[in-house]
């Protein structure tokens, strides 16, 4: 594979990049941070084109007319021009709501206020079901009516591959963005991750990083302690083999937070 470094980045389907590390915070409406995450962003002395912003549309607001406000309230808030990327934050709202939440998000593209957009939590069965809107959506209103869904942000470890997921996203370009990729600390001491720690030099949590980077994964390995999160990046100096890759195929669904890709409603 490429070699990867800290400002390594992967286009989305939208044109633009997103940087494979995300690390500190993660930024939505429902956790009431949007302000402060902007400010100490914009405060760090980087241009605006090096920063990179995401919110959400939160659970209970996936329909039309909420998604349009969160938006607006969004950008309200963090005093930003534009906001990077802006994701559905469930599969929630049934149906109609979804897809309401979705043309919103669509009109915000085109307004100039988001730049990508995506998904998050979204099972194989809701993505489906976006496609086929995007797609009858182009076919009535015209090309780019539809939206282009950039990413779809779940829970991604060895511990929770999601191999039907991950591969209706690989086969169309969309972004797997990675978030829990340390599965909350409660594998630190597993088995599987001791013996490439001693044998790299390196923490359990920065193996489970590299295994998530080797499967091109955007990883977002959420932390507010300084030390971690330079632990976090240190993670270009050595690479995972395939069979130490296969290794840590443990074909098992164990989800150590929500779980709504299995939402029916």
């Amino acid at each position: 594979m490429a070699k990867l470094d800290i400002n390594s980045k992967v286009r989305m389907n939208s044109g633009y990049e997103i940087p494979l590390l995300g690390y500190g915070v993660d930024s939505a409406t429902a956790y009431r941070n949007e302000g402060p995450s902007a400010k100490g962003m914009l405060q760090s002395g980087l241009a605006r084109a090096d920063l990179f912003f995401t919110s959400k549309v939160p659970p209970r607001s996936i329909n039309y007319a909420d998604a349009k406000k969160c938006v607006d309230e969004s950008l309200a808030q963090t005093g930003l021009r534009y906001i990077d990327l802006y994701l559905l934050h469930a599969p929630y709202g049934g149906k109609s709501g979804r897809l309401g939440a979705w043309r919103a998000l669509v009109e915000a593209v085109h307004a100039g206020k988001v730049r990508s957009i995506g998904v998050s939590n979204f099972g194989v069965h809701h993505l489906d079901e976006l496609e086929a809107w995007m797609r009858e959506t182009e076919e009535r209103e015209g090309e780019g009516r539809g939206g282009v869904l950039s990413v779809n942000q779940i829970e991604l470890h060895p511990w929770l591959a999601r191999p039907d997921i991950v591969d209706w996203c690989e086969k169309r370009g969309v972004v797997l963005e990675a978030y829990s990729p340390l599965v909350r600390s409660t594998k630190m001491d597993d088995p599987l991750l001791r013996p490439l720690a001693k044998k790299y030099n390196k923490t359990p949590a920065q193996i489970l990083l590299r295994w998530g980077l080797q499967k091109n994964f955007v990883i977002l390995p959420k932390s507010v302690t300084p030390s971690r999160i330079e632990e976090n990046r240190n993670i270009y100096d050595f690479e995972l083999s395939e069979e130490e890759m296969r290794s840590l195929h443990t074909g098992r669904y164990e989800p150590c937070t929500w779980d709504p890709t299995t939402s029916t409603d």
